[in-house]
């Protein structure tokens, strides 16, 4: 159901009342859609609300994985207890061990009182580790520790500090890649990814993208007391057309930049040349298509366009599979049968 809707929906089931439920708390989130696979990434994640294990989230930039980490811990046993977000690309590597587990005093020069790290802070609560593939291997090694059994030692500490803490860590990379090359330990890999769930990427949701759109100009709407504009039939079929390279936070920036240019109460997306650069899908037309039939003609422009697709997608991941899966939401197995289907061959493209 689009977010602003004032149709009161029928009398539903019992069943259908406790899925309507459980969606609604979702909502809270930002977490909205209905698309299957969006519907299968918000299941496991209402699931893994309820327990303490930790949890990884993966998927590409912009799809929500802090807001998914949000949902799990204030849904779950944990939600009057601290929830601490850290980027761990903002840890230098000479202080990881510090922001993570804290120092007692006279540590080290300045140390002039005992501080807590991020995991003391998060102490009950859950600790979210964003972008855990820039958490350096001394890092990776502190945090397996504490993993192993919930102590750490403060910087300087003469004493193991026990915390419960629930980790749950997010990235945009292929960790099978990751660990191969050697840049992510495996054993922390598994240690963290005893539960695990792929956002999918917004170009995989199909009408998802007009009700998030909805969503926002509402929230707009509210934040600049002033009606929401309404998107015309041009605007739909651009936003259900444009590849949306960014996800849900490209998405949100353009509604918000359009919302406060909108004239005459229509909301137009206005995606041209600035930000179709950036969604890698743009198609020439085969030449001819006048002297087919409708049904040849369709399946000659799928063709193309999976064809450029695929070239640009693998080109673009230097030839990583996994990566390029990922990346379009389909599973290794099917990617690589369609890199077959067209006879590319992803060693052109690697390194």
């Amino acid at each position: 159901m689009i977010l602003g809707s004032a149709r009161k929906p029928a009398a539903p089931s019992a069943a259908v009342g406790r899925t309507e439920t459980r969606a609604a708390e979702l909502d809270d989130f930002g977490l909205l859609g209905r698309a299957p696979c969006f519907a299968a990434a918000m299941d496991l994640v209402r699931r893994y609300a309820g327990t303490s294990a930790h949890v990884l989230i993966q998927g590409e930039t912009g799809t929500g994985k802090e807001l998914a980490a949000r949902a799990m811990h204030y849904l779950g046993p944990r939600r009057y207890k601290p929830f601490v977000p850290i980027n761990c690309g903002a840890l230098p590597d000479n202080l990881v061990e510090n922001e993570l587990f804290g120092h007692a005093r006279g540590a080290f020069t300045d140390a002039r009182e005992s501080q807590p790290g991020v995991v003391g802070d998060a102490d009950g609560g859950t600790l979210f580790l964003d972008e855990i593939e820039c958490l350096s291997h001394k890092g990776q090694v502190a945090l397996l520790r504490f993993l192993q059994d919930g102590h750490y030692r403060p910087l300087g500490g003469r004493s193991l500090v026990q915390a419960d803490v629930r980790v749950i860590a997010a990235s945009n990379r292929d960790f099978e890649a990751m660990v191969q090359e050697g840049s992510f330990r495996q054993d922390l890999f598994y240690r963290l990814a005893i539960m695990s769930v792929t956002l999918p990427p917004l170009r995989t949701r199909g009408e998802d993208v007009l009700q998030l759109i909805e969503h926002f100009l509402q929230r707009f709407a509210r934040l600049y007391e002033r009606p929401a504009p309404v998107l015309d039939d041009r605007a739909r079929h651009q936003a259900l057309a444009y590849a949306w390279p960014g996800n849900i936070r490209e998405l949100e920036n353009v509604v918000h930049r359009q919302f406060l240019l909108a004239d005459g109460g229509a909301l137009r997306l206005e995606l041209g040349v600035e930000d179709c650069a950036h969604s890698g899908t743009t198609v020439a037309a085969p030449e001819g298509l006048a002297d087919m039939d409708m049904k040849t003609a369709k399946a000659t422009v799928i063709a193309r366009f999976e064809r450029d697709y695929l070239e640009q997608l693998i080109a673009a991941t230097g030839g990583n599979v996994s990566a390029a899966a990922q990346r379009a939401g389909k599973e290794r197995r099917a990617f690589g049968k369609l890199l077959k289907k067209y006879g590319i061959e992803r060693n052109r493209y690697a390194g």
